[in-house]
Formats: C-alpha cells, structure tokens, sequence
C-alpha cells in the first residue's frame, strides 16, 4: 500500500477521507466533506472545502481553490456539491465552485481534463471528459462543455451556453451562443468560423466521418434556404450518419441560448 505523505504545515480537518499514495504538501487546507482520491498530489497552498470530491491521480497546484461556496447571491449555505473524475490536472490559481439549489445542486467535472492557471468554473458547470481549459477562461454559472472540447485562453462563457463535443473556442472569444459539436468559434462576440477540423483527427475520425460533417456543415449553414430547411436536407441526406446526426441532435435539443452562426448569418 502507497504511504500517504501530509506535510506538517497542512492542516486536514477531521470528516476529511485522504485516498492511499497522496502527497499534500506545504500550507494546504482541506475541509471535514472532502473525498481525494488515491495518488493524488497537492503542490503546496491548495485549498479544498465544502462537499467535494475528487477522484484519483489528481494534480494540484499552488493556490487552486476548490469547492468554496458558489458566487451566487441567491446560496445559502446549501450542502451542493462539486465533484471531479479521475487524473485531472489542476494549475495554478484555478477555481470551482459547487452548484446551487437553483440548478444542478452540483458541479460536475470528467475524468483527464486540464485546467490551466486562472480557470474559473462556475456553480452547476457540466465538464464533460478531456477538456481543456486554457489559461484566464471563465466559464459562467450553468454552462456544460462536451467532451474533447478546447476553450483557449482568455474566453469568456455567457451563463447556460452548452459547448459541443469535439468543439474548439478561440482565445479571448466572448461566446454567448451555444456551439455545434465539432464547432470552431471566434471574435468577440464569438462567431462560428468553420469546424474544429484539427481537433477531429487528433480524436481519431477519420476521412470519411470528417468529409460527411464538413459536408452537412456547408449545407447547413448556407444561405439558399432557411436554417429549418438547411437542417431537413442534411437529415434527409445522412440519416444513418452518426456524427452528423449527433450535430443535428444538439441542435434540435435547444437551450437557454440561441446558436452561434457564421458571422455573415442570422436564423431564419
């Protein structure tokens, strides 16, 4: 069995469970709900409260803070929860609040993602698994994040906005619209450029699936017909394309937010 190794200087309240082979080091605090899991490492200042928990091989570092109480001037004190999957990567001065009772009562984060120094995520985020979040981006209340998607840095997220699977945001976009799976957004505010054609073969698509959604995407987004009709004609065209019909789904599930379209475009 891993020995755990809690520096002195800690301070571990009583209630808190510390998974085998964990390494808390200098001046970090974790409070009586927390659940770390198993070889999970806190570099030295971290701070973790409230009803948290996190899996294992989890990476920290210095001045992360975690699970304080949602900025929400509606909260209450509220036992909600934040949880966090497996081997997540944690930087500098990155921030997570738990849900509230006005949403999802949690924060939800997957297994293998990256948070870069200055990352804020809002109570009731949904984070799907392996995403990345890259340095200062803020991801308002209530927003979910599909798995494999990028938010590079700088970005801000409009409360409730869902970003699809596989989708990548450009550093310093303002997106206040939900974003295709498979999406590419930039410019303040955020506009859709294309796909996230880069970010799909790193995940492993290959030609074929990614011809089929480039195909559905000109026609979707053309201007010969309205929005509707657009998305009817790739329906009637890929009906047993899954990928394509994943992109169609998104749309049709709607959300708190319109879509974000090409910058030339409006719904009709």
């Amino acid at each position: 069995m891993a020995e755990t190794i809690i520096h002195p200087t800690s301070i571990v309240e009583d209630g808190a469970v510390i998974g085998e082979g964990c390494e808390i080091g200098p001046f970090c605090r974790i409070g009586p709900q927390v659940v770390l899991g198993a070889r999970s490492k806190l570099r030295s200042h971290v701070v973790i409260f409230g009803n948290t928990r996190i899996g294992e091989g989890a990476n920290i570092y210095p001045f992360a803070s975690l699970g304080h109480a949602p900025q929400h001037l509606k909260y209450r004190g509220e036992n909600t929860r934040l949880v966090i999957g497996r081997n997540c990567l944690i930087r500098e001065t990155v921030t997570m609040n738990p849900g509230t009772i006005q949403g999802r009562e949690e924060t939800t984060v997957g297994d293998d993602c990256s948070f870069f120094t200055g990352a804020h995520v809002a109570h009731d985020c949904l984070i799907g698994n392996n995403v990345t979040i890259i340095n200062n981006v803020m991801l308002a209340g209530h927003c979910s994040v599909g798995d494999y998607a990028t938010v590079a840095g700088g970005s801000g997220i409009h409360q409730f906005t869902r970003i699809g699977h596989h989708a990548y945001i450009g550093g310093l976009a303002a997106v206040e619209g939900d974003v295709i799976p498979f999406g590419m957004v930039l410019g303040n505010r955020a506009y859709l450029s294309g796909l996230n054609v880069i970010g799909m073969k790193r995940a492993g698509f290959n030609r074929e699936a990614i011809r089929n959604v480039r195909k559905a995407y000109r026609v979707l987004f053309s201007e010969d017909l309205t929005f509707k009709e657009n998305m009817d004609e790739v329906d009637a065209e890929y009906p047993e394309d899954p990928l394509v019909q994943d992109l169609l789904g998104f749309i049709r599930a709607g959300g708190d937010r319109a879509l974000c379209f090409p910058r030339s475009q409006r719904p009709a």
